[in-house]
Formats: structure tokens, sequence, C-alpha cells
């Protein structure tokens, strides 16, 4: 379920275009941040898997999401550690760590180290940059 194992995908910018939606595309290949408690998955509870929304690979499980009250979807570990990447973000005059798919190079948000346990860290990520589907439609 590994979502790093395999060639990179890369599409042309025209490519993600039309098959993004505007606001998928300017968070997912542009960087951009959805304002918080906007998103679909801020608050649900619904369980199954988070899928990166740009290429399909598996990104997050249900279960180690959590309610960090920041306004987007956070969780404490991706569903494999070579399914995302980490990049020094230094936009916006702050140093952050940016989460990028690592099958894709999307941008699904950051990391910071303020999670809960066991790993410590809250992966805050933005909705539209994933899909959520249930165990039937995985």
């Amino acid at each position: 379920m590994s979502g790093g194992n395999g060639p990179k995908i890369e599409k042309s910018d025209e490519e993600w275009r039309s098959e993004l939606t505007p606001e998928q595309y300017q968070i997912a290949r542009q960087a951009g941040t959805e304002p918080p408690f906007t998103g679909k998955y801020h608050d649900s509870k619904g369980s199954g898997t988070f899928y990166c929304v740009c290429c399909g690979a598996a990104l997050f499980e249900s279960g180690t999401k959590y309610d960090s009250g920041t306004g987007w979807p956070s969780f404490w570990q991706p569903v494999d550690p070579t399914a995302v990447e980490t990049r020094v973000d230094r936009a916006y005059g702050m140093v952050r760590n940016e989460v990028v798919c690592a099958k894709c190079d999307a941008h699904l948000g950051h990391v910071f180290p303020d999670g809960p346990q066991p790993t410590g860290l809250r992966y805050c990520i933005n909705s539209a940059s994933l899909d959520l589907k249930s165990e039937g439609e995985e």
C-alpha cells in the first residue's frame, strides 16, 4: 500500500488543469491553502483511506486522523513512511515542512512537531488534496 514505490507521475500543467477542479489545481499543484474550517474533511468522521486527489496514491488512514482544532484534517502518521515526502517551505516569511505526495509531488499541506503520540507529529492536510474512500470503495 506504499505511495512512494514506482516511478513518479509527471504530467503537464495543462493535463493537471484538465483533470482537477480549479480549487484542487490551485492547492495541489500550486501549493495553495484552503481557508480553515472550510474543507470537506476538516471534521469528517468517515472511515477508510485518504488518497491523493491527483494520482490516487494511498496517503493516510482514517484511524490516524484526529481533531487538532486547526480547521484542517490532521493525521499523526501517513499510511506508509514512503507515501509522503517533506520539503522546507520558506514562503510567507516562515520556515515550515511542506508535505507532498511521494508519487506525484502534489502539495498536501505541512507537518508540525506538535501532534499526539505515538509520533508527536501533526500532518495538517488540505481537504482539496484528498479523496476519502471507505473500505468498500478501495
